[in-house]
């Protein structure tokens, strides 16, 4: 009979890890290190382990029994990062990684993870649903990737997933996950007592008293919406838990009983101590959300980048991650204001070619004019009085006289239609506006596409308002006018 307990549990456990270990990153075996590492400290490959996070410290802690029976710390891991606040996930969405203490079974890992490999922490646990805390899929995973998780690279979650693989191998049903705001020593419970969530921290402290003392796994129930810790009948009959119900008599367990109860007296004394003598309370962390261990956020190597609203960042690449066998893996994305050197300058703006407006020179300087070349190209005009009229400053070019006066031809030029001429019995009146509709030519540049006007065109000779047809004048030499309205 019990051969056959026997058998059948290690097929279900076989069918378990078969599923776990679908891939070759869920198979990955231990490094010669690290087993060599598991020998020092008198631990077998394959027996049990537990792991232990650290928010505060950003430290992930994988203990491993011995082969005295107790555990002892294997590896302690840098986390590369973890999102949320100090204090317990309550409500989906609130980016919080949970505190408190988890059961991690084979089924709850994950070798198919979209951030290399992972396992599921079991929240939210009796305790939490207790409490009506909401939320899923919070993962101890890689990718130094974080929203409500703790994330790891992808080497130290790929050796992770292989401890835990081979204590399952080992016959470990399950292994424990607790997860702490910080090292629950007296000095961190002073620097923190002002915290609101102190009472709940100090509810967990028992369970970490407890390990630190016995070096044994707690063991973990729920009653009054409280967790207790290693509790034992008074009357030798099983006990029964209820989560929100009332606790049943229980003591706390005669084996470590004496020395649990030694050690938080002597914490209780220490924390007193520390904060009579006015140690310092946390800095309040409003407006940061998570941490990363000082040893990736030292050596995250940043490049120039912009993200999907043209802004200035930087990209920095996580170290340790391996690759997937699908292209590189991705960059984490960490928004940092570039620095105020960066400004990039504005592009070159080409302006069209198109001579200055002067001034109509008075009847003194017309004598000298005359005698010029534009003043003789200019002096051929349509009127045979042309004398009396004077001479425009950028010469148009030769026209075919007319044997009488008569409305000025229509021309076109590159801003609007010209408006026609006046009568001929108004010649000063008429040659002006045959000069303002005359085209102007610059003969060393290509002619410029129609209907554009510069910052230095000639204003419209309708009083200043807009000619019909054409666009306002805007000087296309300024920044801020070239890029109004547009995404910078």
């Amino acid at each position: 009979m019990l051969a056959s307990a026997a058998l059948a549990a290690a097929i279900a456990l076989a069918g378990c890890n078969a599923d776990m270990a679908s891939n070759g990153r869920a198979q990955a075996p231990l490094s010669e290190r690290t087993l060599s590492e598991i020998a020092s400290k008198n631990m077998d490959k394959e027996s049990p382990i537990l792991v232990r996070i650290f928010k505060e410290e950003s430290e992930l802690e994988v203990w491993k029994q011995t082969r005295d029976g107790e555990y002892a710390l294997l590896k302690s891991y840098p986390i590369c990062r973890w999102s949320g606040d100090l204090g317990p996930k309550k409500k989906e969405g609130d980016r919080q990684a949970p505190e408190g203490f988890y059961t991690i079974t084979p089924g709850q890992m994950n070798p198919n993870s979209s951030y290399y490999l992972a396992f599921n922490t079991g929240f939210p646990n009796t305790y939490d649903r207790a409490h009506g805390y909401t939320g899923s899929d919070l993962m101890v995973h890689g990718d130094c990737s974080s929203r409500g998780c703790y994330a790891m690279t992808d080497e130290q979650i790929q050796e992770i997933y292989a401890l835990a693989r081979e204590s399952f191998f080992g016959g470990q049903k399950a292994f424990q996950l607790q997860a702490f705001p910080f090292r629950m020593t007296a000095m961190n419970m002073a620097r923190h007592r002002n915290s609101p969530h102190f009472a709940f921290w100090k509810m967990l402290k028992e369970g970490y008293d407890n390990f630190e003392v016995s070096k044994q796994e707690p063991k973990v129930a729920v009653c009054e919406k409280k967790y207790v810790f290693d509790p034992a009948s008074t009357d030798d009959k099983p006990l029964k838990f209820n989560a929100a119900g009332k606790c049943p008599a229980y003591e706390l367990d005669k084996n470590i009983a004496d020395a649990v109860l030694d050690h938080r007296r002597k914490e209780q004394v220490q924390m007193a101590s520390y904060i009579a003598q006015g140690v310092s309370t946390a800095k309040p962390r409003s407006g940061i959300d998570g941490g990363m261990h000082s040893m990736f956020s030292e050596k995250m190597t940043a490049q120039d980048g912009y993200d999907s609203r043209g802004r200035a960042i930087q990209v920095a690449a996580a170290p340790g991650s391996l690759p997937r066998g699908d292209g590189p893996p991705p960059a984490t994305i960490v928004s940092v204001p570039r620095a105020p050197d960066a400004q990039p300058e504005p592009a070159p703006v080409q302006v069209a070619s198109v001579p200055m407006p002067q001034p109509t020179p008075d009847a003194s300087q017309a004598a000298a004019r005359s005698s010029s070349i534009g003043g003789l190209i200019g002096n051929l005009n349509l009127f045979s009085n042309s004398a009396a009229v004077p001479a425009q400053v950028q010469a148009p070019p030769p026209a075919v006289a007319a044997p009488a006066p008569r409305p000025a031809p229509r021309a076109v030029t590159r801003a609007a239609k010209a408006a026609p001429a006046t009568p001929p019995a108004k010649p000063k009146a008429v040659a002006a506006a045959s000069a303002a509709a005359a085209p102007r030519m610059t003969p060393a540049e290509p002619e410029p596409a129609p209907q554009l006007r510069t910052a230095f065109s000639a204003q419209p000779t309708n009083g200043g308002s807009t000619l019909t047809g054409a666009q306002p004048v805007v000087p296309v030499g300024s920044f801020d006018q070239r890029w109004a309205g547009g995404v910078r």
